[in-house]
């Protein structure tokens, strides 16, 4: 005869609770809190949650163990434990969003994204950010050019030519370096060179290069980890037909990780359009719109806005009060600014999947 352990004896039972029950145990448990934040008048709204949750989960979990068993209970505890880690990651991106649209919608009109600051007392309503918006894609599309095909050909060396070579261990050791780098790091670099030691002045170039210490490391790690995704049997398939290794790579690996590349291109754009303090340093700020990013004069500086410089700008002005013009121009920017790293998000996963579908 068959003995099972206890806990096998418990599964096979199947006692299972109702499916309302767990969503009646977390309107008792979100009741009881109410119940006792009225009489201690806490009002706090986070310590309401968080309490409300942990009974939630300890009674769930009770409940659970009295009725179907330690096994399930434990499953049910786990479960519950994911949820509430995806929660705790969505609720921050979710509360910046409606933060963000909530104060920025007011200002969002066609006046504002066609219109600069020229003229313009920042204290008094009026003005737009269309200069801004021209200075961040002039300044982010010049660190793409230069970052983008940098770290995607680090990546293939590192992946298809670089297994067991001192040179590909010291590249990425020093990716993994400049991963950490503080922006205001990379920026005070770029000043010392290329202002302080070359002469040059401000310019929309200038800060460009200082995005592209920030967004190398970010392409060259994610290109590689895509790389390496890429099956050897089509590398060795490839190369048993005769193909030389960098058209197997130029036509075979390459298109193969297009869409993870493109995805990591993209995280490394938007963490350069999100970067303030290089660009303080280096792009300055201007009210009104420049067309010209490139300055090599060593007399003139040709400062540039960019969004970033832009939000940081309003909010000075703003100093503090929140029913100052610039405040509300500050949110406006910020929702801009999110809107269009969003934009690029989704050009890309288009990208992406239109090549698998010609694929």
């Amino acid at each position: 005869m068959t003995t099972f352990s206890p806990e096998i004896r418990e599964t096979l039972r199947g006692n299972k609770l109702p499916r309302w029950l767990p969503w009646a145990i977390a309107a008792g448990s979100i009741a009881l809190v109410a119940v006792i934040f009225a009489i201690t008048g806490s009002r706090s709204g986070l310590g309401f949650t968080v309490l409300s949750g942990l009974v939630f989960v300890v009674a769930l979990t009770a409940t659970s163990f009295a009725v179907e068993g330690s096994r399930q209970a434990r499953d049910r505890l786990c479960t519950t434990a994911v949820y509430t880690a995806f929660v705790l990651a969505v609720a921050p991106l979710l509360s910046i969003a409606i933060f963000t649209v909530l104060r920025g919608y007011r200002e969002l009109n066609g006046n504002f994204l066609t219109h600069s600051m020229f003229l313009i007392n920042p204290a008094q309503e009026g003005g737009g950010i269309y200069h801004a918006i021209l200075g961040t894609l002039l300044v982010s599309l010049i660190c793409a050019v230069i970052a983008v095909p940098i770290g995607i050909l680090t990546a293939v060396y590192l992946v298809e030519y670089g297994e067991g070579k001192r040179l590909a261990r010291a590249i990425s050791f020093f990716v993994d370096l400049m991963m950490g780098v503080p922006s205001i790091v990379a920026g005070l670099f770029i000043y010392a060179f290329w202002l302080l030691a070359l002469g040059f002045q401000f310019s929309g170039f200038a800060g460009a290069l200082a995005l592209v210490i920030l967004m190398l490391p970010v392409v060259v790690r994610n290109s590689e980890e895509m790389l390496k995704l890429v099956p050897n049997e089509l590398r060795e398939a490839s190369y048993a037909l005769g193909v030389p290794k960098w058209r197997t790579i130029t036509k075979i690996v390459l298109p193969t990780a297009f869409s993870g590349i493109v995805t990591g291109v993209v995280l490394g754009i938007a963490r350069a359009m999100g970067e303030t303090a290089p660009l303080l340093l280096l792009v300055g700020t201007n009210p009104k719109i420049n067309f010209e990013p490139f300055s090599f004069s060593l007399t003139d500086p040709n400062p540039m806005e960019t969004l970033p410089t832009y939000i940081y700008e309003q909010l000075v002005t703003a100093a503090g009060s929140t029913a100052a013009p610039a405040y509300y121009r500050a949110w406006a920017a910020a929702l801009v600014l999110i809107v269009i790293i969003m934009l690029l998000n989704a050009l890309a996963r288009f990208a992406a999947r239109f090549t698998k579908a010609r694929g």
